[in-house]
């Protein structure tokens, strides 16, 4: 009776998985019974059957983003649109034109398939891509300042995720960070008097993870730039997030595009791709001709580059960006972000009865207005209105910390994890991003509150 199943592991995932786990769950089986306990067969069988599995399970699989953080940085930012999808999975399948120049039949340059269509949406004479935009900055301080003086704004010495900050980062990179100004109020006679003739360049970091108010002062691309030509230096500002479009349009708080601040004068620009502007991970060094040549030359930006999946999924996002009346429609991340309330707390009246249902009388399902963010440094102060199911364990306060860290692990034990945030002594499911109604219900039934255990 084992052996037969056994071979049916085999024949699905190969003898040299399932031996190893066999021989790793015959160990433990023997440690945890006594050498002198017989060992059943079809008990074997299940345990490496169920090892084997385990280990031949994808590890990244897809998640119900409920957190209320549209971009969120650990469930992979930006969802990209079915286009750019198509496209990086068309170029996965086999041989492209990467690096081959179709007209002449001689070696090409990768940043050509998304380069013309940088230029058109940001006004740039070129562009270049990497992999993330800390990889931009690194990539352009390295390449126009290597052991050289570099003044930044004390304001805009930013933190993003992981403890990664921009000093670190610019020591990295070669070049001696400049503190210029005060926290809170910069002037541009402070960034005069720390140019001298070892400066390579100005920087500006937008603060897009945070936001100073109050008694505050910074100063300008514009008056930055005529500092910067005045004395021959490259401004590079870093957009962080970045934007290709004045989200004013869609209802959104403004926040400076990529064409704007190189009109302001900036010489290079840095921004992501795969925050506001919606594709996959990349970083985009877009601006002067000269400049980006001289990036390119750096022996650094052969470890950076992006693959063909990147370039044909950034391309494809790119050339939504062609047609502005229909972006919000088309692109995922514009899409949710502008998302009306009452079209979320529709979704939360069809749900709740499901949702009820599945939990019986262990909890309380509410509906409440909730406020979500954009997420991943982008618009750090600004809130999006929403609503969310609102899960209230029953049976006192007793306990019901505990009681909350089981729900929402019976969530994230789903086929498709549903991820949440607890906030108030609720599980709180915010449907900004609920993308896939029938899914959701569907696998509700497998909903696991343990064996007689109340939520």
């Amino acid at each position: 009776m084992g052996e037969p199943a056994l071979d049916a592991v085999i024949a699905r995932h190969g003898r040299d998985l399932v031996v190893a786990e066999a021989r790793a769950a015959l160990a433990e089986i023997r440690q945890a019974l006594g050498s002198d306990d017989p060992l059943a067969m079809d008990d074997i069988v299940t345990t490496v059957a169920a090892r084997v599995d385990r280990a031949a399970r994808p590890p990244l699989v897809r998640v119900f983003n409920l957190t209320g953080t549209v971009l969120h940085t650990n469930l992979g930012r930006a969802p990209l649109p079915e286009e750019a999808i198509a496209a990086a999975a068309a170029a996965a399948r086999g041989a492209a034109n990467l690096e081959y120049d179709l007209s002449g039949g001689k070696r090409g340059d990768r940043d050509r398939h998304v380069e013309a269509w940088l230029c058109r949406l940001t006004g740039a004479e070129a562009a270049t891509v990497v992999n993330n935009n800390a990889a931009a900055v690194l990539l352009v301080l390295n390449s126009l300042a290597l052991r050289k003086q570099v003044p930044v704004s004390r304001g805009e010495l930013i933190e993003i995720g992981g403890s990664f900050r921009l000093p670190d980062i610019m020591a990295r990179a070669g070049c001696k960070l400049v503190e210029v100004g005060t926290t809170n109020r910069t002037h541009l006679a402070d960034y005069g008097d720390a140019i001298g003739p070892r400066t390579g360049l100005v920087m500006k970091v937008h603060t897009s993870n945070y936001a100073i108010e109050g008694f505050t002062a910074e100063v300008g691309e514009d008056r930055l730039a005529v500092l910067a030509r005045e004395r021959g230096l490259p401004l590079v500002v870093d957009l962080g997030s970045g934007t290709l479009v004045d989200l004013a349009a869609h209802g959104l708080p403004h926040e400076a595009t990529a064409a704007e601040t190189l009109a302001r004068g900036a010489d290079l620009v840095t921004f992501s791709g795969d925050k506001m502007l919606g594709g996959p991970q990349a970083g985009i060094i877009a601006g002067r001709a000269d400049l980006i040549a001289r990036i390119k030359r750096n022996p650094m930006k052969r470890a950076l580059r992006p693959d063909k999946m990147t370039l044909a999924a950034l391309a494809a996002v790119l050339r939504l960006y062609g047609d502005p009346d229909r972006l919000a429609e088309r692109l995922p991340t514009l899409r949710l972000l502008t998302r009306p309330q009452a079209d979320i707390r529709a979704v939360a009246e069809r749900l709740r009865p499901a949702l009820a249902k599945a939990l019986a009388e262990g909890a309380e399902v509410a509906i409440i207005d909730c406020q979500s963010q954009i997420g991943s440094g982008a618009l750090p102060v600004a809130r999006l209105a929403s609503a969310a199911l609102a899960i209230r364990p029953t049976g006192g306060r007793r306990g019901a910390g505990r009681a909350l860290e089981r729900l929402a692990a019976a969530f994230r034990g789903l086929p498709v994890p549903v991820i949440g945030r607890i906030a108030d002594g609720r599980l709180c499911l915010d449907l900004r991003c609920m993308d896939d109604e029938a899914a959701f219900v569907a696998q509700l039934a497998k909903l696991n509150l343990g064996a007689g255990t109340r939520v």
